[in-house]
């Protein structure tokens, strides 16, 4: 039986900061996702979405066919690109930095922010990791994939009482509401993604068929899929009931990652107002 993760409510009530990490394969296609998702949640009487993406690199031609850009782009800053296309199209102010996404740039997070890494290396999220892992009540979207196959994991940073005793940070106050189930970290649950003592492949192909022959042309639109469809359960309906997924297009199956029951020291959280 799984539990249910409640919508904090400064999630509903206010515009909701989203630092995108990222512009490859699965970063390229969740921004436009996300521009689709805030329009529709604008339409609906959502306060909307705002982004800042981060990305350091320029286009290749081995990007274009598996991420969304075309000849005129190569050269360009992936980010620039695609923040200039989705304001152009959806009349949006999203803000592009085509740098590193350093600490620096994450010390001002306030709770409520969503940080959707897709970068391509354990030392890269490592790195994120550090800085994330210290602020109270941010929500991560992790995205990842192998050649034929990917994770999909929708976390906040830790919240446990036990974690928080150790910091003498007691009495907790958070913005999840009381009656909701926490939700594992990423990196606590899969703790893998941050082992730097693993290799990591992200060399950069020369052409397309290249990349082609270690990834599969689909693999990153079936990883954003489900992250999109689990942010829109989470602003649409204002809850959730799986928040991540594993995906495989060899076997064509997608087994979803339920959210788990609330424990009994969870009701002792007190929610911060909205």
């Amino acid at each position: 039986m799984s539990g249910v993760h409640l919508t904090p409510s400064a999630c509903l009530s206010r515009a909701t900061e989203v630092v995108l990490v990222g512009c490859g394969g699965n970063g390229s296609q969740m921004l436009t996702g996300l521009a689709r998702l805030n329009h529709a949640l604008v339409a609906l009487g959502h306060p909307g979405l705002r982004v800042v993406v981060f990305d350091p690199d320029t286009v290749s031609e081995a990007n274009m066919g598996r991420q969304l850009f075309s000849a005129a782009d190569v050269g360009l800053f992936k980010s620039v690109v695609l923040v200039h296309r989705v304001n152009m199209h959806f009349g949006l102010e999203w803000i592009a930095r085509p740098k590193r996404c350093e600490a620096g740039e994450l010390h001002h997070l306030q709770a409520g922010t969503i940080v959707i890494v897709c970068v391509d290396s354990a030392h890269a999220r490592l790195a994120l990791h550090k800085t994330i892992v210290r602020r109270r009540d941010i929500y991560v979207l992790d995205l990842g994939n192998r050649s034929s196959d990917g994770q999909v994991i929708f976390g906040h940073t830790p919240l446990d009482k036990v974690q928080i005793a150790e910091r003498g940070e007691i009495p907790l106050r958070t913005i999840h509401p009381a009656e909701s189930a926490l939700l594992p970290y990423p990196y606590d649950l899969l703790p893998e993604l941050i082992d730097t003592s693993r290799p990591d492949d992200d060399t950069p192909s020369c052409g397309l068929a290249e990349a082609l022959e270690r990834q599969e042309l689909f693999v990153n639109q079936s990883v954003v899929t489900p992250a999109l469809a689990i942010l829109w359960e989470f602003f649409r309906h204002g809850r959730i009931t799986w928040h991540g997924a594993f995906v495989n297009l060899k076997t064509g199956s997608m087994r979803p990652v339920p959210v788990p029951e609330r424990k009994a020291h969870e009701t002792d959280l007190v929610a911060i107002p909205a």
